[in-house]
């Protein structure tokens, strides 16, 4: 215990701290999407039981990981048709490729869920899931983005307290905000779709980086991993977007209720 508290240490989990913060933003919005599939009275139940099961469950993976890494970075199967489909994949890429295909499958159905939504206030309608099979693609996500932050910070220190003890902070944190980013979500309708096309690109990054991870060639083409500055850039691009366009969209009322009002 008093090896935690070394200036070195203390330092480290800090910088864990917030690595795990700024990489769990993606997170939180999968976590408030899939959670609004339940019925309200239990949404919040869901989300903190779901982060609950993942932090135990990462510490878990994490033990693992320090156990065993060299076996999650060897491949464990390979594909190679010349030309046409070539890969080695680990389980490492294997779970980040799967977890990237799942997260556009999901953003893309609720965006098209939405734009067939006829009545807004009936969106529960037909969306309906068991808290149970909620809780378990929460617990299934986290675990999914939390491979990138047990990596980075097996390369910041081997001390496991140090990092067992990030991932127990980053969670509680986590399940702090996930109230506060699910409310806001709920009073401000027009960033759902927003928040959609995020986790939609974040599915694009994370597909890109197994697929690189795997060594993975399509048509004789590599893939390219997404740099993180160039999805920062596009988040900070769409918001922009979406500011622009609710601003607009709310001049062009003002003036539509401006001719009215003169044309009666």
């Amino acid at each position: 215990m008093e090896d935690l508290f070394s200036l070195a240490n203390v330092s480290t989990l800090l910088m864990l701290i917030f690595l795990q913060a700024v990489l769990g933003f993606d997170n939180l919005l999968y976590i408030s999407i899939e959670s609004k599939k339940v019925p309200e009275a239990r949404q919040a139940y869901v989300r903190k039981v779901g982060i609950s099961l993942a932090i135990g469950l990462r510490i878990i993976l994490l033990f693992v990981v320090v156990g065993a890494i060299k076996a999650f970075q060897q491949p464990f199967f390979s594909i190679h048709v010349p030309g046409v489909f070539e890969g080695d994949f680990t389980v490492h890429s294997f779970i980040v490729l799967c977890g990237g295909i799942f997260i556009i499958h999901t953003a893309f159905k609720e965006i098209v869920h939405m734009l067939s939504m006829d009545d807004l206030g009936s969106e529960d309608k037909g969306q309906s899931s068991s808290v149970g099979k909620a809780i378990f693609w929460i617990v299934v996500m986290n675990l999914v983005f939390s491979f990138d932050s047990i990596l980075s910070a097996i390369a910041l220190t081997d001390v496991f307290l140090v990092m067992a003890t990030a991932i127990i902070a980053s969670g509680v944190m986590m399940i702090w905000l996930a109230d506060r980013v699910s409310d806001f979500l709920k009073r401000n309708r027009m960033y759902e779709v927003l928040g959609l096309f995020i986790l939609f690109i974040v599915g694009v990054m994370l597909v890109s980086e197994g697929g690189h991870l795997a060594h993975l060639h399509l048509a004789g083409f590599a893939v390219e991993p997404m740099a993180k500055s160039t999805f920062y850039f596009v988040i900070v691009i769409l918001v922009l977007i979406d500011i622009a366009q609710s601003r607009y969209q709310r001049k062009l009322r003002l003036v539509a209720e401006s001719l009215r009002t003169a044309q009666g």
